[in-house]
């Protein structure tokens, strides 16, 4: 197990959070990216988990492992490194980083406390005093014109960031649902005299030389490198163009 693996997942603080459709759409984004907790300060929207689900669908066990706070002494208290999540720059020197260095940051910090992510307010992300309590703030870079992301964009950046950090791209691809053996080379034969035979009969071959046509189609199978029940396919497609055209009375080739 590698060091990402071992390392526990943050908490992600939502500060005054005043849409009940945003803070459902954080909690979507929270359970994509493998977050166990999250903590609401202060929320001025309402905390329906029925109408919370209605957008983050079957996120229940994380509804009912959040907690609500008045104040983030309480949502802080067994923290031990807070990351800030903000758009606006600032005078004062601070540590920012940007989401990449970030995350890997956190996922260090994690082997020797539990940390958390503070994120929140719609209208004007965190005050000056909230970003204070931030050991580190996070700013992510966008278009300088148009820099203001909404607060579940953001916090998705961030959270996918630490979820690759945390080792979530090891995970494997799901496997296709149905596999086949490699085409053999009698099939690929087959299905190149399918073919050929068919661009006869649509006298595709009649101005073209056929030796050079049939060498270009195979170079293309080739590089496609089809398995079995791909090149038996392809091979139907050739023979029913045949049994088609002889249906149709154009040509009695067997």
């Amino acid at each position: 197990m590698s060091d990402s693996e071992m390392a526990g997942p943050p908490v992600l603080v939502l500060v005054a959070v005043q849409d009940l459709v945003n803070l459902a759409s954080c909690i979507r984004v929270a359970k994509n990216f493998g977050i166990e907790q999250v903590r609401l300060v202060a929320p001025e929207c309402p905390v329906d988990f029925y109408r919370i689900e209605g957008v983050a669908h079957n996120t229940i066990d994380l509804l009912e492992r959040m907690t609500v706070h008045d104040t983030l002494d309480e949502a802080f208290a067994d923290l031990t490194y807070i990351y800030g999540l903000t758009g606006r720059e600032r005078t004062a020197k601070r540590t920012v980083l940007r989401p990449r260095a970030a995350a890997a940051d956190l996922v260090a910090r994690s082997h020797s406390g539990r940390v958390g992510i503070l994120a929140g307010r719609e209208a004007h992300g965190l005050s000056n005093e909230e970003l204070d309590r931030c050991d580190v703030l996070v700013t992510i870079s966008a278009n300088p014109e148009y820099n203001s992301l909404n607060l579940a964009q953001a916090s998705a950046v961030f959270l996918h960031e630490v979820w690759v950090a945390r080792g979530g791209d090891d995970l494997p691809l799901k496997l296709p649902r149905h596999t086949a053996d490699p085409a053999t080379h009698e099939l690929l034969e087959a299905l190149f005299a399918s073919w050929e035979a068919s661009l006869h009969d649509i006298e595709f071959l009649k101005t073209r030389q056929p030796d050079l046509v049939m060498r270009t189609f195979r170079e293309i199978i080739y590089r496609a490198n089809p398995d079995g029940r791909e090149a038996a396919l392809l091979r139907a497609i050739g023979l029913e163009i045949r049994h088609f055209l002889r249906r149709r009375g154009v040509t009695t080739d067997p």
